[in-house]
């Protein structure tokens, strides 16, 4: 059995029993694959993993950069109180419009805030409406600009709260010193700001699965 099937079968036996799709859920990745988006949202097993993280945090809000089809967004929602907060940032037009179908088929359009255009003209704007400060932070969009969109989570953020930063390992390029794609350097200095900013404290995980050899960040805020 290749690496990667054998991969594939270890997250199908894991999302089998403890990530299981639902009508919503399922629709989501059919209608987005139905629309010619990406194949690149997260897969059940981590879409999961991102649900309990928000519920351990007791995320009342949350900030999602980097909706696509709203499969991920579905998961995190699911983890907030009925008077919770998620607002989600998405580039493309189109993407957001089968993101919103998506999330209101399955029941979260009165919890989710779906804003439409490049991450860092919304964020701005997002800052001058002065929000509670968000909970927890999912950035899963343009690997180039994650120095950026973490910068910005630091300032929608407070004590206590947490970041996510997906797909940092790209396919272990991250740790090549001569790969200067702009991926991977975005993904560094995103790395890089987390262990040195003295109000973060944080890790990175490699993971392998259907979705290849990638991994996520994970910062806390501190005081």
């Amino acid at each position: 059995m290749s690496e990667s099937r054998l991969w594939d079968d270890v997250d199908a036996y894991f999302t089998t029993h403890l990530s299981p799709d639902d009508d919503a859920l399922a629709a989501a990745r059919r209608e987005s694959d139905a629309a010619g988006l990406p194949p690149v949202n997260v897969a059940a097993n981590q879409g999961k993993l991102l649900q309990l993280l928000a519920q351990i945090q007791g995320a009342r809000t949350i900030l999602e950069i980097g909706t696509l089809g709203g499969y991920s967004t579905i998961w995190l929602a699911r983890a907030l109180p009925a008077d919770g907060r998620l607002v989600t940032l998405e580039y493309s037009g189109r993407h957001a419009e089968v993101a919103t179908r998506n999330i209101a088929r399955a029941g979260l359009d009165a919890l989710v805030d779906v804003r439409v255009g490049p991450a860092l003209e919304s964020l701005p704007k997002l800052a001058d409406d002065n929000p509670p400060p968000f909970d927890l932070v999912f950035i899963d969009a343009d690997k180039g600009n994650n120095p950026h969109y973490l910068e910005w989570a630091l300032k929608l953020t407070s004590t206590g709260s947490l970041i996510v930063i997906d797909n940092v390992v790209r396919d272990g390029r991250v740790a090549d010193a001569d790969d200067t794609g702009a991926d991977v350097r975005g993904t560094r200095a995103a790395i890089e700001m987390i262990g040195s900013h003295p109000r973060l404290s944080g890790t990175a995980v490699q993971t392998v699965g259907s979705k290849g050899y990638d991994g996520f960040a994970l910062a806390r805020v501190l005081a």
